[in-house]
């Protein structure tokens, strides 16, 4: 328990003292083991804790035994989520300072409600997160709540004083696309693509007008991709210009390289629909990487997002009081990454499944993340 207590230096207990009979540090490891299991919730530690106290007591002293549910939910409610993050940090450990994903690797910022986790009694709204997800990787990389009585633009740079952004592409859609967020990131060594819609209007009609002028194509860089699949014809065309001076002029957006323009056309059962969208750049990149990174974006979605609410359940959650839905829904993060981690091949689901079954396999994962 000694190494695996590194993984939770710092986070301060909240508790009275004397009320404090479990170890904090256990507390964290059955709770972090329950939800690498399958646990969706403070009822589920404690179960998971009884099933398996003679495995945990291998490594744990559990002087008091094994903590209730009442215990575990009142330890998240009142653990402070900023005092507890840095824990995500640690376990991701090398892998967030050398992410894969070649040069310039994505990082994907986007929000997301825990719908069951509003108090229809006190009028308190569902829980609303903010997350920043290494696309190429496929790790979470930070979480922030944001405010009752705000949105997800001011949580962004709270978001993003938690990563280092330097060398990466920070993407997100267009309710992101403010001054303040593009540069906060040109401030902290980052580049951005951000998704331009009208909520920036006089800029997005600019940009539409004259990537859609095709006069203007010639002074464009482009690529195209085609992909066919089920019946189904897909092609897609990124334009890039660098020609913004005259842009400048007019909006002095900070950072600001190039404009691009992403259109896709579908060919399906004989009929053809097509869609475009228009984005900001930081840097000039060339229209096949742009291509690339614009739908890497959408990985938050289907590896992220979707696997949270289908795999981990997360969607059904009902904790609704203190910090309790912020502090469980960054122990399923760090399990997602726990299990994203491991070396070896199989869907998410089966690893869950496989560290439930497999204690060995369930200590092997967090063993090669803090190195023992």
């Amino acid at each position: 328990m000694k190494e695996f207590s590194q993984l939770f230096e710092g986070v301060s207990d909240p508790r009275h003292s004397n009320a404090t009979r479990h170890d904090l540090h256990e507390m964290l490891m059955i709770a972090l083991l329950s939800v690498l299991c399958g646990g969706e919730g403070c009822h589920d530690m404690s179960l998971f804790g009884r099933s398996k106290e003679k495995f945990l007591r291998r490594f744990m002293a559990l002087e008091y035994g094994i903590p209730s549910h009442d215990a575990f939910s009142d330890l998240f409610n009142a653990l402070d989520p900023k005092n507890f993050q840095p824990v995500m940090q640690r376990l991701l450990g090398d892998f967030a300072r050398n992410l894969s994903g070649g040069s310039d690797p994505v990082i994907a910022i986007d929000g997301k409600a825990l719908r069951r986790s509003f108090d229809k009694a006190s009028g308190k709204s569902p829980l609303h997160l903010v997350q920043a997800f290494a696309a190429e990787a496929r790790l979470v990389l930070g979480q922030v709540a944001v405010d009752q009585k705000s949105n997800e633009i001011t949580a962004i740079p709270e978001l993003l004083a938690l990563l280092d952004v330097r060398d990466r592409i920070i993407t997100a859609d267009a309710m992101h696309t403010q001054r303040a967020t593009s540069q906060a990131v040109c401030a902290r060594g980052g580049a951005y693509v951000l998704a331009l819609k009208g909520n920036q209007a006089t800029l997005f009609q600019d940009a539409k007008l004259y990537l859609d002028d095709p006069d203007a194509i010639d002074n464009c860089k482009s690529f195209q991709s085609v992909d066919a699949d089920h019946g189904r014809i897909e092609t897609r065309t990124a334009l890039v210009s660098t020609d913004i001076g005259w842009l400048q002029e007019r909006h002095d957006w900070p950072g600001l390289s190039a404009i691009g323009k992403v259109t896709a056309t579908r060919e399906t059962g004989g009929k053809q629909t097509s869609h475009s969208r228009y984005f900001l750049l930081s840097l000039p990149l060339e229209p096949a990487r742009f291509l690339e990174v614009t739908r890497s974006h959408w990985r938050i979605e289907n590896s992220l997002h979707w696997v949270l609410d289908v795999t981990m359940n997360e969607d059904q959650a009902r904790n609704r009081t203190g910090n309790g839905a912020e502090n469980l829904a960054l122990l399923r993060r760090m399990a997602l990454n726990l299990a994203r981690t491991e070396s070896t091949k199989g869907s998410m689901r089966g690893k869950i499944k496989k560290a439930g079954w497999s204690d060995d396999f369930m200590l092997d994962m967090i063993r090669a993340v803090i190195q023992l």
